[in-house]
């Protein structure tokens, strides 16, 4: 690990200055002037959580990267070398803002960063948006949101009480801020299909995830966060952390209309019987849901290795049909539309739509939205692992919280039975 006692030290001194003032006085948020350098710090320094520093950094030429923290001293080794090859002379990380454990991320928004970006596995995000709004800071958060029910509700709220600061607070639902989509969704919303009747996604792909081997020094937690897609309370199982990119879609396909009820199944096939290198997730899952038009969704996605491939969103309506993900095209009647237009980076476009937004003081906040569908991917998680239907306000009103009790970097972290459909209860 580097820095991590000086680290530490840094961080306890700052937290003990800061704790009561930072909490107790109301920050309302200002516009930056363009010229105004921007304090970017990262939490989370994976490779989607520097990539996006990157981005942040070709969105603006008056960003900075002022600190970054990790639950892990020996990435924050490895992946520093690349940020600052990356930021060049716009990494302006000094030893004492760079900070390792479980509350790494306390360290980075006390460093007087301005942004922060929070890519640490979603478990955590509800606990790191809190912190973050508490001490008036912009927020760029990777979907998504959140692993469980309890989590999604505090989300949402902490999403009102940004506006109230008017703090930037954007999701990393990437296709949101992608040209070609946001013409062909504009379009279905404005009617080119007409009512929908129903919506099919898709996300199957081949195996994804570390598959580490663990040795007999390594803590529960050091362990299950390297390989943390393959493990429940990490990541809240493939459809909620990879596949909910499809999920959004027909969310916004829909107009955003939750819907009222869902059903589904799904189970683990190929993974071995392996918790350390496989945890406790699902390889596939079918889900279908119902809106209150009567429209059905009907969801697939699956993580196997030497499968067909699939990923796409497409749109059945009383007029017309709709490829939304990779064809971008619309068929009404005997008329079709096709996208021709510029394509963009979209994941620079969302820093370049948040920094934008900050600098002129009418800060984005997609965080509500961004909960919303994340709870219906977690819904479809439940209804797979119970055999159950369930109404969305069931699933939202859950009170099941996969975070451990008391979580400590030695705390003994059991790999929970893989969930059983017709036994796994819904709490």
């Amino acid at each position: 690990m580097i820095h991590t006692n000086l680290a530490r030290r840094t961080f306890v001194k700052s937290s003990s200055l800061l704790t009561v003032g930072a909490i107790t006085v109301p920050h309302i948020s200002k516009a930056f002037s363009d010229t105004k350098p921007i304090k970017i710090g990262l939490v989370g320094c994976g490779g989607r959580g520097c990539g996006a520093v990157k981005n942040a950094l070709d969105a603006d030429p008056n960003v900075e990267l002022v600190a970054i923290g990790d639950l892990l001293g020996d990435r924050i080794n490895q992946r520093a070398q690349y940020l600052r090859k990356a930021c060049k002379e716009r990494y302006k990380v000094e030893e004492e803002n760079i900070f390792v454990g479980l509350d790494s991320y306390k360290g980075v928004i006390d460093a007087g960063v301005d942004y922060v970006i929070l890519t640490s596995p979603p478990v955590y995000r509800p606990s790191h948006l809190e912190y973050a709004v508490e001490k008036g800071i912009h927020c760029f958060f990777e979907k998504p949101v959140a692993v469980d029910a309890p989590g999604i509700r505090k989300v949402i709220a902490l999403s009102k009480k940004a506006k109230e600061k008017n703090l930037g607070f954007m999701s990393g639902f990437c296709w949101r801020y992608n040209f070609p989509k946001r013409e062909v969704f504009s379009r279905v919303l404005d009617g080119a299909v007409g009512e929908i009747n129903a919506l099919y996604s898709t996300y199957n792909t081949g195996e994804v995830g570390g598959n580490r081997g663990r040795s007999k020094s390594q803590s529960d937690l050091d362990s299950q966060s390297r390989n943390w897609p393959k493990h429940l309370w990490l990541s809240g199982d493939s459809i909620v952390e990879q596949a909910v990119h499809s999920i959004d879609m027909m969310q916004w396909a829909m107009g955003e209309e939750l819907p009222t009820s869902a059903e589904g199944t799904g189970g683990r096939q190929v993974y071995p019987d392996d918790p350390d290198r496989y945890g406790n997730i699902y390889d596939h899952f079918a889900v279908v849901y119902q809106w209150g038009n009567g429209a059905r969704g009907y969801h697939f996605s699956r993580q196997q290795k030497g499968t067909v491939g699939s990923y796409e969103v497409e749109i059945f309506g009383k007029k017309g049909f709709c490829s939304a993900k990779n064809r971008h095209s619309i068929i009404s009647g005997d008329s079709g539309w096709r996208y021709s237009g510029p394509k963009n980076d979209m994941y620079k476009t969302e820093h370049e739509e948040l920094i934008s937004s900050i600098r002129k003081g009418n800060p984005i906040n997609d965080g509500e939205r961004a909960a919303n569908s994340t709870m219906v991917a977690i819904m479809g998680r439940m209804v797979a692992y119970t055999g159950k239907r369930l109404t969305f306000e069931q699933a939202l009103q859950s009170k099941e919280s996969l975070m451990p009790a008391n979580l400590s970097m030695e705390s003994s972290i059991p790999v929970t039975d893989v969930p059983k459909p017709g036994l796994t209860k819904f709490i």
